[in-house]
């Protein structure tokens, strides 16, 4: 199986949300919600940063 970088890090940003939410709040309608705004922010992160390197490389 071949993933692409932004794959790799949409399966990553899925799985640490999931820690983060089991481990972060109390019961499970918080830890629904604040996966869900980590895995957000993993992802608007990983797209701003894409396109800092793009403006970085030209």
């Amino acid at each position: 199986m071949q993933l692409s970088h932004f794959s790799a890090a949409l399966i990553f940003a899925f799985f640490a949300s999931i820690v983060f939410g089991i481990t972060q709040r109390g019961n499970p309608r918080d830890m629904v919600r604040y996966g869900a705004y980590c895995f957000s922010l993993f992802v608007l992160c990983t797209i701003a940063a894409s396109w800092v390197m793009w403006v970085v490389k030209r």
